[in-house]
């Protein structure tokens, strides 16, 4: 049994689209221990990425049951802002784009920001980082001069994804559909980024939202969650998501629109 001291811990949690009223989440129960890298897979409107935005504050939803803790703290009592400053990071499915600030800029207000207050960040080892960072990812240094994901290709959006999030160094790493319109040679880049991050800082948690088995063929989690109808209908091993890719989710049909038990 795992010794290690859960810092994510969701309890019961049910959550609805805000303009709609639509519950999403019907209950989801998940508690990660510090350092580990969790899986979560599902078909299509299981509420993976709902999950994921919950977690970190989006709001587009609304949770009306639970409780989510970060380290111990109520994270449903936090502004995004206050997420992300606590240590929470989201890689967006699909990152937004945000023409004429260029990713230099959007990154370094972003680190300041992550400062305690009344620092300043220094802007030279700020600059030796950035390119030591993208370096990391093969970024051609030019890329940070590009307007944010103005233009980007799928893969280049999710490079600028794993560059901030190697920047801000978070205690917990969410990546929703980091492989989505990824070929494969963009795939192993931003895997062996994820990787290099984790061996850097074993204590980092990583819950990776996937369809795929081919995105846990690079980064090994240490568990996979099965998620059909906003809830965990499953928890096993990386075998859970071989079983997946062999036979689909069709043993798992029978939760959809299942009454969840008490």
């Amino acid at each position: 049994m795992n010794s290690r001291s859960p810092i994510l811990q969701i309890r019961g949690l049910k959550a609805s689209v805000v303009e709609e009223g639509t519950e999403i989440l019907h209950g989801v129960d998940l508690e990660i221990p510090a350092g580990e890298i969790h899986a979560i897979m599902g078909p299509n409107g299981s509420g993976k990425s709902t999950l994921a935005k919950v977690i970190a504050g989006h709001p587009q939803y609304e949770v009306t049951e639970g409780s989510i803790l970060f380290k111990g703290q109520d994270v449903l009592e936090m502004t995004p802002d206050e997420r992300s400053k606590a240590g929470i990071f989201l890689a967006f499915q699909y990152p937004v784009e945000i023409p004429g600030v260029s990713i230099a800029n959007f990154l370094r207000t972003a680190k300041q920001a992550h400062l305690p207050e009344g620092a300043e960040l220094d802007l030279f080892e700020f600059q030796d980082e950035l390119l030591e960072r993208m370096r990391l990812l093969d970024m051609d240094p030019s890329f940070a001069e590009r307007s944010v994901n103005d233009g980007f290709s799928g893969g280049e959006k999710k490079r600028n994804e794993i560059l901030q999030m190697a920047l801000l160094r978070p205690a917990l790493a969410v990546m929703d559909e980091t492989d989505s319109g990824l070929d494969i040679d963009a795939l192993r880049i931003v895997a062996h980024g994820v990787n290099t991050l984790k061996e850097e800082n074993p204590e980092m948690t990583v819950l990776l939202i996937t369809h795929y088995q081919r995105l846990l063929n690079y980064i090994k989690p240490d568990v996979v969650h099965v998620m059909v109808d906003g809830r965990i209908v499953r928890t096993g091993g990386p075998e859970v998501a071989l079983e997946l890719e062999e036979q689909g989710y069709a043993e798992y049909r029978e939760y959809e629109g299942a009454t969840p038990s008490a």
